[in-house]
């Protein structure tokens, strides 16, 4: 009797252990905290190439990225939310883009979670998109950033010796162009 209480006990905490640190894996990225590591393939555009400031072939990862900020968002073509929510981040991404401060100072990509080069490339027609969007098809980088419902965005400040931390980090909810882009210069410390 005192041995099987013994075992149970045991595997009970195993279990629990197991649990927790799956869904400790399984978290969304938070503030404070660094990006997952995401390899995405060099834009073979070379207009997106320049907008991101990167050069070469093969991939690169966000961090590169030179801007001060970089926000990402995670969407897919299927998504009504992403849908809906696209004409605001093209605004989002026109009124960085005619600042003349904030031009070269703030990026904006996409990357779409269980989308093919073929899905991804259908969405940036359809809504327009100008900024760079990146496929995820085997959903890694999904999983790396805990599976997060979409839309999600991630406001990443990238440091002059390109070490970087989440500023902010957000499922949907997206507040129009205006708004949100005084939250990512207050969170960035763009904007004191």
């Amino acid at each position: 009797m005192k041995r099987t209480a013994i075992l149970l006990t045991i595997t009970t905490t195993l279990v629990v252990a197991l649990a927790l640190s799956t869904l400790a894996a399984n978290k969304p990225p938070q503030k404070g905290e660094v990006l997952p590591v995401m390899n995405l393939p060099m834009p073979k555009n070379p207009v997106e190439k320049g907008y991101l400031g990167l050069s070469g072939d093969g991939s690169f990862k966000i961090p590169q990225i030179k801007a001060n900020v970089v926000i990402v968002e995670i969407f897919s073509m299927y998504c009504p939310y992403c849908q809906k929510d696209a004409p605001g981040i093209n605004e989002l991404y026109n009124l960085i883009e005619n600042n003349s401060d904030l031009k070269n100072k703030i990026k904006l990509i996409g990357i779409g979670a269980g989308n093919s080069t073929y899905e991804v490339e259908v969405f940036k027609k359809t809504y327009t998109v100008p900024f760079p969007l990146f496929p995820d098809k085997d959903f890694t980088i999904h999983k790396a950033c805990g599976e997060v419902r979409t839309p999600y965005f991630i406001v990443v400040k990238i440091n002059d010796d390109k070490t970087h931390q989440i500023v902010h980090s957000q499922l949907g909810d997206y507040p129009g162009a205006e708004p949100f882009l005084e939250l990512v210069l207050k969170s960035s410390g763009l904007k004191q």
